[in-house]
């Protein structure tokens, strides 16, 4: 085995990352950002696990002020506008519309619940409205808001909101939280990090970590086989894979592990014309969504399900379909069935495991454990796509006496890659490069902004016509952006590209997906060293 040795990266690294997903990424970041040497190593592609399958938004988390998560609740809320001015093109605001009626009930065993149990237990498990306005409330105030609007009331009955709703439901709350293209967070991360000095590796697995007093040497298979690396510290941010890498990678007993709780979603064909999304309450204690998806569809999700087996094999079940669908249709006047369905999608999310009873009281705080039994080692169990700014920051809090001079907090507010413009400048920018490039649909510049922000024109570069953009592959993916993906953006396989990097997938058939792959494939078969 070689060790690493080139111009760009010393014999030792100050840390190696295990994981690709939003928390190593946002690690990676924030360490290169105060002038660490930093190496991450993802086995597969950046988000393939449960950075991509989540319910895409940025929230504070409504539903724990039940379990009076209030730090949690406070911190996501600090963040929504904190991240909204750093990624304007891929996190926007949305109002979400939450249905009440008086005779609504609710099975829970939350701290909320058996509180109104013991005060007015001739509820009986309704939820009052002065209750659901006072969270409301908090909601609203926790977080110090300034860019996002105010809860308001809204009347069903007149409110276009109602429109597809059963006619019971007369009243609901409209508040704000936001939307997050959680997928493409994670690799503008990555590729921050890169412009930092990072190295990045995808299609890299970890087969062994071990410690030595003062350093770490951690080998990987990656395309050009097994290299060993030395780094001065270790972050174990494998997330679903979190427990193995401790015991099976670093070879460390350890009582500490995680919950693995699977969460599935459906897409549907779109079922309202307006832009505002849903929160729904279930009998059983639980909540659900249902949002505009990608212009032309509904996503519903999500469920929560202790999950058996490898985290790579989650998949929505028919039984968590059924259960999605039947949620949705106590709320809309037409019921949603299995014919409405296009996509599911399944991930595990790997909570710390602090012993609750059911999956969905599990908390979705992070933790931050720190082995210094020799070099460093640092495990990040759990944690929300909302707070991963904040968990990084927590993480190089703990890390940085190792690292002494190292460079303090610097991410707040600081634009990701394609950022660098307004929180309401989308369509001034849609526009401009529609000017620019009289060719695009609106469909199109619009899906580009969305995607790349400042970076689009780059992408589309000096072409002056659909055909300059080289090769099309359908959905209005061309050979000009397939370009930018696979060197830039780290993609290798066509599923990076249409299920993660975008969900062009929804709108491409299987044979123009398969004649995308052997593109991809070939090209690098071609030309390995260029990706």
């Amino acid at each position: 085995m070689n060790t690493v040795t080139d111009a760009r990266q010393p014999d030792m690294a100050d840390l190696f990352i295990i994981g690709g997903g939003i928390n190593g990424c946002g690690i990676a970041r924030d360490a290169a950002g105060r002038g660490l040497s930093v190496i991450l190593a993802e086995q597969g592609d950046l988000a393939q696990a449960t950075s991509s399958s989540s319910t895409k938004l940025f929230h504070g988390g409504l539903r724990y002020l039940e379990y009076f998560e209030f730090r949690l609740v406070r911190e996501a809320l600090e963040e929504r506008e904190t991240l909204l001015a750093a990624m304007p093109h891929i996190s926007w605001p949305m109002r979400f519309v939450l249905p009440w009626h008086r005779d609504m009930r609710f099975d829970t065993d939350t701290p909320t619940s058996r509180l109104l149990g013991l005060v007015m237990p001739w509820m009986k498990g309704r939820r009052p409205a002065w209750l659901i306005r006072l969270g409301l409330f908090l909601y609203d105030t926790l977080g110090g808001r300034k860019i996002l609007p105010p809860t308001r009331t809204l009347d069903l009955a007149t409110d276009p909101a109602g429109k597809p709703l059963h006619p019971k439901f007369r009243h609901a709350y409209e508040y704000s939280d936001c939307w997050i293209e959680d997928s493409r967070l994670v690799v503008l991360n990555a590729r921050d990090a890169q412009a930092r000095g990072a190295r990045i590796l995808v299609q890299t697995p970890v087969i062994s970590a071990t410690r030595t007093a003062d350093h770490w040497e951690v080998v990987t298979n990656g395309e050009g086989g097994p290299i060993t690396h030395r780094a001065r510290a270790l972050v174990n941010a494998g997330g679903p894979w979190v427990e193995d890498i401790i015991r099976n990678v670093a070879r460390i007993n350890s009582t500490e592990g995680v919950r693995l709780v699977r969460g599935s979603h459906v897409v549907t064909r779109k079922l309202y014309d307006h832009d505002r999304c849903y929160f729904f309450q279930g009998t059983d204690g639980r909540i659900i969504f249902a949002i505009p998806y990608e212009q032309d569809f509904t996503l519903i999700g999500t469920t929560d399900k202790d999950h058996q087996g490898a985290p790579k094999d989650a998949v929505c079940t028919d039984e968590e379909r059924d259960y999605l669908l039947a949620f949705a249709s106590n709320y809309f006047a037409k019921p949603v069935t299995r014919d409405d369905v296009v996509w599911t999608y399944s991930g595990v999310r790997p909570l710390y495991n602090d012993g609750a009873k059911s999956a969905t009281a599990a908390t979705r705080d992070y933790v931050l454990s720190l082995d210094q039994t020799g070099a460093p080692l640092l495990n990040v169990f759990g944690g929300k796509i909302t707070t991963y700014r904040r968990l990084a920051e927590s993480a190089l809090e703990k890390l940085s006496p190792f690292f002494p001079g190292v460079q303090g907090k610097w991410t707040a507010r600081q634009p990701l890659p394609g950022g660098n413009f307004p929180v309401d400048g989308v369509a001034n920018l849609t526009a401009r490069l529609k000017s620019a490039h009289p060719y695009l649909s609106d469909y199109h510049a619009a899906r580009l902004i969305r995607a790349y922000g400042t970076e689009a024109a780059t992408v589309l570069g000096n072409a002056k016509s659909f055909a300059d953009l080289g090769r099309d592959f359908g959905a209005t993916l061309t050979q000009a952006e397939l370009n930018w993906l696979m060197t830039h953006e780290y993609a290798r396989h066509a599923a990076d590209v249409v299920w993660r990097r975008s969900k062009l997938g929804l709108r491409m058939t299987p044979v123009q997906i398969a004649a995308l792959d052997d593109f991809m494939t070939t090209r690098q078969a071609a030309n390995p060293a260029a990706e």
